[in-house]
């Protein structure tokens, strides 16, 4: 079964660049498949509208706006016990900070509109580069996964660590409003700190 990627953007060419050269299939859904032909066809994907993606795929990952992505999550009925990973930051224009934070996160507010679907936070803290290639750094791309369904959860921290992350189960979903301010972080440092993109956070454990 496919992985569909909702979204092809930097975030979803860069997770569909990584799972493609695992050998995990993909099916990008996007509102206007024709625009991002070239791009499927490059990574030997598949490509069509967000329901034809999601027909035949278990996992399914939000990676556009947060926005769209709760546009997303409401325009599915029934999301049939699909894991529904959310890629997604709540950003406020100019990269200012976050518009979703403290008491709920995007991720909350994705499942509350996301039927029937098993959602877990991944893939947001760091940058599409480092998602596509998490080894050409040369250490452990750190990789946190929450979710309030373990079983879903356990899945996507195997899928993290097979596509070459240092995944680490961070428990249920409501962590997700400490991941998404941590991946502020990242975004502050890179940019108006101006440490750039070719860097992410690691993990250092003391050898017992």
């Amino acid at each position: 079964m496919s992985i569909a990627i909702l979204g092809a953007g930097n975030v979803g060419a860069a997770l569909a660049r990584n799972l493609s050269r695992h050998g995990m299939p993909v099916f990008f859904g996007v509102p206007e498949p024709e625009k991002y032909r070239d791009l499927a066809d490059a990574l030997g994907a598949r490509i069509g509208r967000v329901e034809d993606a999601i027909a035949d795929a278990r996992i399914a990952i939000l990676a556009v706006p947060y926005a769209s992505a709760l546009a997303i999550a409401d325009q599915i009925g029934d999301w049939n016990d699909r894991v529904l990973i959310d890629a997604t930051n709540p950003l406020a224009p100019g990269l200012a900070g976050l518009t979703v934070g403290t008491t709920t996160s995007a991720a909350e507010q994705i499942a509350a509109r996301a039927r029937n679907a098993r959602v877990v936070k991944c893939f947001n803290v760091t940058g599409a580069e480092n998602m596509a290639d998490p080894q050409a750094l040369g250490g452990g791309v750190f990789m946190p996964v929450a979710g309030d369904d373990a079983g879903a959860r356990a899945e996507v921290v195997a899928l993290a660590a097979r596509m070459g992350f240092d995944a680490v189960d961070a428990g249920p979903l409501s962590a997700a409003r400490y991941l998404e301010p941590f991946a502020m972080t990242w975004i502050h440092l890179a940019f108006a700190a101006g440490q750039g993109r070719a860097w992410a956070f690691s993990r250092a454990r003391k050898a017992s």
